[in-house]
């Protein structure tokens, strides 16, 4: 039994509910959601959940109003929300009678249509927090594993804090034949498990690469418009991340495509069948599956900033790009302990004189690389932006 493990998204959470009626967090099955909604339930006495896998909590809503009504003095968790979607008309009556922040925390996986309804019935009642896996700032409150072991088995607490290698491999494959047999469908996806299971293949071969959508359609047998109505609805359920290529005006030709990413790495090395850290160093996607981790820690952990990839015909490229405002700060992965920065990386700088650069690594204590560059790890990068300015 593992002790938890606090959350960067708690503050976030615990202000909006100081504000809404209703909070939301959204994210994959099994990230943390009902963990997370316990361990701020536990703040105040007067709370209640509801999981709505269960049947015996499911037939208390025969009659929802009459409950939510009796229940009105109490902060109500409703986990698993998207089996019941009907329900939300029904809180928007409740909370219209009684608009006292706090009263609803929301847990369900996310998916466009469950955002939809809830934000039609809710407009204005209700905020929405996106939950990942555990990032590798998060493991700060608890035993922090190397970058590696994180890189190799990903985020999600069931593998990350597995015993071994094999036990964590065993859940991965296990979570991803029930996500993709089950969740993935009852979510709305319309494609067969064979199809599903078939495209997130492809897309762990394509990882980090520039997405080709007509290309990836043709090795799946399937039109360019599906390719895209799929895509875009693994990357609303945080499967997936489409980085767009920054598309500031300069008179550059710039790539126009975005990169594709599995956001989970152990997701992406199951799909795979990459086993452990060693077979993973021994594989061509190490260095993707690296700057894969280093994009997703970063984009979580600074969601309010604008985030996109540059590269130009005549090779010019950065990895990720982070703005907000007049400010911009640039990355750069580098699965290697000495990094070595290209002629690519130095025209990418002049062309978008950045605030600063970093050069993510696998290491653990940071260094320049000339003025204005530095080389860190992920962990360092996200303590160093946030120590830049809390407008970030």
């Amino acid at each position: 039994m593992h002790g938890y493990i606090e959350r960067s998204l708690t503050p976030a959470i615990l202000n909006d509910m100081k504000l809404f009626p209703a909070v939301a967090i959204l994210g994959p099955r099994q990230a943390g959601k009902s963990r997370l909604a316990a361990h701020i339930a536990e703040r105040s006495p007067l709370s209640l959940r509801l999981d709505l896998e269960n049947p015996r909590d499911r037939a208390k809503l025969t009659d929802p109003m009459l409950y939510f009504e009796n229940k009105a003095g109490l902060m109500i968790c409703i986990d698993e929300i998207q089996l019941m979607p009907e329900l939300f008309p029904v809180l928007r009556s409740i909370i219209d009678d009684d608009r006292r922040p706090g009263r609803f925390l929301i847990l369900g996986s996310a998916s466009r249509e469950l955002v939809n309804r809830s934000a039609e019935s809710l407009a204005g009642r209700i905020a929405y927090r996106y939950l990942t896996p555990f990032l590798p700032t998060e493991y700060l409150s608890g035993t922090p594993p190397s970058i590696l072991d994180t890189l190799s088995r990903g985020g999600f607490p069931e593998s990350a804090l597995a015993e071994n290698d094999a036990a964590s491999y065993r859940w991965r494959e296990a979570f991803l034949k029930s996500y993709i047999e089950r969740d993935l469908s009852m979510l709305g996806l319309g494609a067969s498990s064979i199809a599903t299971e078939r495209m997130l293949t492809m897309c762990a071969h394509l990882q980090g690469q520039i997405l080709n959508m007509a290309s990836l359609g043709s090795s799946l047998g399937i039109s360019g418009p599906t390719v895209r109505a799929r895509l875009e609805f693994l990357q609303e359920a945080l499967l997936l991340r489409l980085l767009p290529p920054w598309n500031g005006n300069l008179k550059k030709r710039l790539i126009k495509s975005p990169k594709l990413y599995i956001r989970d790495t152990g997701l992406c090395h199951t799909l795979l069948g990459i086993h452990s850290v060693d077979e993973l160093m021994g594989h061509p996607v190490f260095g993707s599956s690296w700057e894969a981790l280093c994009i997703e820690t970063l984009c979580s952990s600074f969601p309010g900033a604008m985030a996109s990839y540059y590269r130009t015909s005549n090779g010019a490229e950065l990895d990720l790009i982070l703005e907000k405002g007049a400010r911009r700060f640039v990355f750069e992965c580098k699965a290697s302990s000495a990094p070595q920065l290209t002629r690519g990386f130095h025209t990418a700088l002049q062309d978008l004189q950045p605030e600063q650069a970093f050069v993510l690594c696998p290491i653990e204590e940071s260094y320049p690389l000339g003025p204005g560059i530095t080389a860190c790890g992920p962990v360092q990068c996200v303590e160093t932006l946030r120590d830049l300015g809390e407008d970030f």
